[in-house]
């Protein structure tokens, strides 16, 4: 089977960047702005258009595979894990970044077997550039191999979160105090780059150290947990047990030591799981 996933990676690849390329005619066009479940859970036609381009394309290619993409859950569409070849799409991973011209912006993309993860395929499309890994074969960047900084100590690190909107005025809470721990450890500096997919990336890449978040959903992940897995990185859950990419919530980082200490200085809030039946 490994040709034939190396195939669909290509295919992947290949119709991500037709992707990002909507993306950035897009960007020169007025923006038409939708919201979702808050003032800050923002969609726009690009997100629907992106996606569509995506699955249409795998799917006249691969007719039985399955998909989970973020706006066709929001649709109504099912979001549980299957043994099936699955690609596990986010179109637009930044959408706020689209909204007002903040360049990381990538479109992502995760193809799970057997609810393992092959590969993932993250195109940070203003930056231009191309992640790409498959289990096994190294993570890339543009085509040249990435690994992580192999940072181990915690004081000498940049983090990466997400900071946003929270309707329950604890989690809120939750999310600054834990701000505070992480700068108390003390760490370098914490950054929000506004895309899931591009933070871990980044820590891919030895750009940051460590990336943890609360609330996310399996398509913001699945293909940048390829890609920091394959970049020689530590992924898990929050709580500091194994990663679980229907869960909503992860930590990655350079090494063991930086993951461990960042789950021992963070508090969770509940944030259920994708695969939670409605």
């Amino acid at each position: 089977m490994a040709d034939e996933w190396q195939r669909c990676m290509d295919h992947g690849v290949e119709v991500t960047q037709q992707a990002g390329k909507l993306i950035r005619e897009a960007l020169e066009r007025d923006v038409a702005v939708m919201q979702k479940s808050s003032p800050v859970d923002l969609v726009t036609e690009t997100d629907q258009r992106v996606e569509q381009l995506i699955i249409t394309s795998i799917r006249e290619k691969y007719p039985t595979h399955s998909f989970i993409g973020e706006e066709s859950v929001a649709a109504g569409a099912s979001s549980v894990l299957t043994d099936a070849p699955t690609w596990i799409i986010d179109p637009v991973d930044g959408t706020t970044n689209f909204v007002h011209r903040f360049p990381f912006v990538s479109v992502s993309v995760g193809f799970t077997v057997n609810k393992e993860i092959e590969f993932g395929i993250v195109y940070s499309c203003i930056e231009d550039k191309m992640y790409t890994a498959r289990r096994g074969k190294g993570a890339f960047c543009n085509g040249v191999p990435i690994k992580v900084s192999g940072q181990q100590d915690t004081t000498q690190s940049l983090v990466l979160t997400e900071t946003g909107f929270k309707k329950d005025p604890e989690h809120f809470k939750t999310m600054m105090g834990n701000m505070e721990a992480v700068l108390s450890i003390p760490v370098h500096g914490i950054r929000s780059p506004g895309s899931a997919a591009v933070n871990m990336c980044m820590v891919a890449s030895g750009a940051a150290d460590a990336y943890y978040h609360m609330g996310i959903h399996c398509w913001d992940m699945a293909g940048g947990a390829a890609i920091l897995t394959e970049a020689g990185g530590v992924i898990m859950d929050t709580s500091g047990g194994p990663f679980d990419l229907m869960s909503r919530r992860l930590i990655v980082a350079s090494s063991r030591n930086i993951a461990d200490r960042v789950a021992m200085a963070i508090t969770e809030f509940p944030c259920g799981r994708d695969d939670a039946e409605s």
